[in-house]
């Protein structure tokens, strides 16, 4: 085995990936690697990718960015939760708001008490009693107060909507700042290592040659190294996921900018709606088997905000993962890794986490097996954690007004989603496994926000008499409500801190 540090990185592709993985890599790096990154002004990107959620403030305080120049610098809006309209029936609407629900006390978590009182008609809406999702409801916004550890004002927990073009620009900006290499061109030739399989340079257009020890492929969908070069294999999920088109189209923004993003349920998809300073951006997922372009497109047009700033621009994909997300010398990133729909808002994150597990195992000349492994397993429970949460989305429904959602409704569903939701049904347990994604509070807003009601609560809320936990609810509620009062609307916020210059 080989020790022998490697000397050159090349990232394939630019976009939100490619300069997420640059910049973090010039960042940790700290100059001791060569980094280059190819990418081509002539192949746009797919820049669906404008929602997130909190934990890219953990990548953007390791870039050690401010925050607020940041925000300028993307035309951002803050994002405190996601409102879901017409997913359980038609006219529902619920909020799945960042941070916490309640204050755990006791002995059982929070939502028992409070589904104990629900259950018996006694108890406020979930939305109550969390400072996020009752914050969306009235368009307040401010960071939380780490100087009032005992408020809610404490626990307010956000991400953020932004540019995917500014954002890439923004990155690359930090990025070439600290040494990467950009070059211009398109990739028309791969050379492979007869003796291994390992990809040893790329040849562009022009007839430059690029060569390199690791290869980070952030070339979208086209998977140009990892599925093209080195055939790494694809499993296809669109039997519990059966959207698999896209349009998406800026109109003009609204006076008054949400804190949340809004995904609304259609005859045979669903139509996001992501707030910014100077635009907002739409589109419309749907399944090619129940909705047709043209249907699809004027479905799009027919529900925005304002009017529309450009054609509507088409994507098609197969909803999945690669079934190796580092293959041999190439580690793939983004869109090249796989593809689950942005209901969640979790593409950035799985290309943070991409490039976080990648550091975790950074390889040597050598480049070991067993990490390599590691990774792709690792990578593979990400991939798998969050595609049950979005399959969740569409099984927990009782619409049954279009093929498509009976469909959905009556569908097979992985193993493991099904455990979860059998064992919310019974005494509304929810569990958080490992260090997946989403917490016990987002597993139970969504299935209670889509309809699905346990039989009975936790045992153990009996502890505590019905007067109790009354008294108890009505406090957090009420303090959430009176917290939510004094903060700022969101447009204020922005204008007062990071409006665009």
């Amino acid at each position: 085995m080989d020790h022998t540090p490697l000397r050159n990185i090349v990232i394939v592709g630019g976009g939100t990936s490619g300069w997420m993985t640059a910049a973090a890599l010039s960042k940790v790096l700290k100059g001791r690697y060569e980094i280059t990154l190819i990418e081509s002004e002539e192949i746009s990107t797919i820049g669906v990718g404008e929602a997130t959620i909190p934990m890219i403030s953990v990548f953007n305080r390791m870039l050690e960015i401010d925050e607020n120049e940041f925000v300028r610098q993307t035309q951002a809006s803050f994002k405190l939760g996601i409102e879901f309209v017409n997913w359980g029936r038609l006219g529902d609407r619920y909020i799945h708001g960042f941070g916490v629900i309640g204050q755990d006390n006791w002995t059982v978590d929070f939502h028992q008490y409070w589904l104990k009182q629900y259950l018996a008609g006694k108890a406020k809406e979930l939305e109550h009693y969390s400072i996020n999702t009752l914050a969306c409801r009235h368009n307040k916004f401010m960071r939380a107060r780490a100087d009032m550890p005992n408020s809610p004002l404490s626990q307010i927990a956000y991400a953020f909507h932004f540019d995917a073009s500014l954002y890439a620009r923004f990155l690359r900006q930090y990025s070439e700042q600290r040494g990467v290499r950009r070059v211009e061109g398109i990739i028309t030739d791969v050379s492979v290592r007869p003796a291994d399989g390992h990809i040893e340079a790329v040849t562009l257009k022009n007839g430059q040659r690029i060569e390199g020890d690791l290869f980070i492929d952030c070339s979208g969908m086209r998977a140009l190294l990892i599925e093209q070069t080195l055939q790494a294999g694809y499993e296809d999920w669109s039997h519990w996921l059966p959207c698999d088109r896209a349009l998406a189209v800026p109109c003009a923004s609204v006076p008054e900018i949400t804190p949340y993003t809004r995904s609304t349920a259609r005859d045979a998809g669903w139509q996001w709606r992501i707030p910014l300073q100077h635009r907002t951006g739409n589109g419309l997922v749907y399944a090619s088997r129940f909705m047709s372009d043209d249907e699809a497109r004027g479905v799009l047009l027919g529900n925005l905000d304002g009017a529309p700033l450009a054609e509507p621009r088409a994507i098609r994909f197969v909803p999945g993962r690669r079934r190796k997300t580092w293959d041999r010398n190439v580690v793939s990133i983004g869109l090249a890794s796989g593809f689950i729909e942005p209901l969640e808002s979790t593409s950035i994150h799985l290309v943070q986490m991409g490039i976080a597990h990648l550091l975790t195992y950074f390889p040597a000349t050598g480049f070991s097996q067993p990490d390599i492994d590691e990774y792709n397993r690792t990578m593979q429970l990400e991939y798998e954690w969050v595609r049950d949460f979005i399959i969740l989305h569409y099984k927990a429904t009782e619409r049954n007004d279009t093929p498509f959602w009976d469909y959905c409704r009556t569908m097979d569903i992985p193993a493991s989603l099904q455990h979860r939701i059998d064992l919310f049904r019974t005494h509304g347990r929810v569990f958080r496994e490992g260090n997946e994604l989403f917490t016990k509070v987002s597993w139970l807003q969504v299935m209670h926000g889509q309809r699905i009601r346990p039989q009975a609560y936790h045992p153990l809320t009996d502890l505590l008499d019905e007067k109790e936990i009354a008294d108890y609810l009505d406090e957090v509620s009420g303090v959430i409500a009176a917290c939510v009062e004094v903060m700022p609307s969101h447009n204020r916020y922005i204008a007062e801190n990071c409006a665009a210059r």
